[in-house]
C-alpha cells in the first residue's frame, strides 16, 4: 500500500478533480460512472497520489463475498488467526479503497458498504464482534459502466444515494491525442490518426460491438507501434481483435483501420 514516487499521468477533462477533493474532504463516498477504458481507474490512482493517501484496489466479480472485503479466519501454522480483508485494511489505515466495477459483486456483498457510506463511517465486523470507526483519511470510491449493466446488475438505490457521482466519457479529440502521446510516446500525428479511428468506431451502429474503441485500446495500439510493429497490424491486434469475435464486424473494423490509419508517416 505504498504510494508510487511519481504521480500517475492524468489530464483533467472537466471538474472531476474539484468534485473528488470536495467529497473526500467531507468524508463522502464517490461513485465514478463511465464507459470501459475512459480513465476512471487512472483518475483514482492520480487522486490518491495528489491526496497523499495509499490506495487499496478491489477488482469486483460475481464470486466476491462480504468476507473477501472484510476479512476471515484462516488456518496458519496449525493456528487459526484473523486476516483483514482489503476494505478493513483501508478503514484501519486511512487509505482510499477503490471497488472497481462494483456492480459485478452481488448486492448482498455491497450492502456491507452502507454503514461506511453514510454519516456513521463505520465498518461492523460481526465475526470479531467489533465495529471499526473509519479514520478521517479513509475514502471510499466505486466505479462501474452504466452502459454495460442490466436491471439484474446495478447498484441498489440505497447504495447509490449514499454517494457523490462523477460521470466520465471519452475525452475530446485534442485531449485524447495528448493522453495517447503522453502514455505511449507515439508521434502526435500518429496519435491524431488513432483518435480519428476511435471516433469512427464509436459512431458505428452495430449490435455486434458490446463496447466501442476506448482510450485504453488506442493507447495499447500506440504502444505496439512504438515497439516497431507495423501500424495496421498494431491496430488489428489492439483494437479489432479485442472488440469483437464476429467475422462480419471484424471485417468492418479492419476496413475502418485501412481507411483511417496509414502505414506511412502521418
Amino acid at each position: 500500500m505504498e504510494l508510487e514516487t511519481a504521480e500517475p499521468y492524468y489530464l483533467p477533462v472537466a471538474n472531476e478533480v474539484a468534485v473528488f477533493r470536495a467529497a473526500y474532504r467531507q468524508g463522502l463516498p464517490i461513485m465514478l460512472k463511465g464507459p470501459t477504458g475512459c480513465g476512471k481507474t487512472r483518475f483514482v490512482e492520480a487522486m490518491a497520489h495528489r491526496l497523499g493517501r495509499p490506495l487499496v484496489t478491489v477488482a469486483c466479480h460475481d464470486d466476491l463475498t462480504a468476507a473477501d472485503l472484510v476479512g476471515r479466519y484462516l488456518l496458519r501454522g496449525g493456528e487459526t488467526e484473523w486476516v483483514d480483508g482489503p476494505l478493513t485494511r483501508a478503514v484501519r489505515e486511512g487509505a482510499l479503497c477503490y471497488l472497481d466495477e462494483v456492480v459485478e459483486a452481488r448486492q448482498d456483498t455491497t450492502v456491507v458498504l452502507h454503514p461506511l457510506a453514510d454519516h456513521r463511517r463505520q465498518l461492523p465486523i460481526e465475526r470479531l464482534g467489533i465495529t471499526l470507526d473509519a479514520k478521517p483519511e479513509f475514502g471510499l470510491v466505486v466505479s462501474y459502466n452504466p452502459g454495460y449493466q442490466s436491471v439484474l446488475k446495478d447498484l441498489k438505490d440505497s447504495t447509490r444515494q449514499r454517494m457523490v457521482a462523477i460521470s466520465f466519457d471519452y475525452p475530446e479529440p485534442e485531449t485524447e491525442k495528448s493522453i495517447i502521446v503522453a502514455e505511449s510516446g507515439v508521434d502526435p500525428g500518429r496519435a491524431a490518426e488513432l483518435v480519428r479511428l476511435g471516433q469512427a468506431i464509436r459512431r458505428l451502429d452495430t449490435g455486434a460491438l458490446r463496447e466501442v474503441a476506448s482510450t485504453r485500446v488506442l493507447i495499447a495500439t500506440a504502444r505496439l507501434i512504438t515497439e516497431g510493429l507495423p501500424v495496421r497490424e498494431a491496430a488489428h491486434a489492439a483494437v479489432a481483435g479485442p472488440l469483437t469475435d464476429d467475422p462480419l464486424t471484424a471485417r468492418g473494423l479492419r476496413e475502418l483501420i485501412e481507411a483511417y490509419v496509414s502505414e506511412l508517416a502521418p
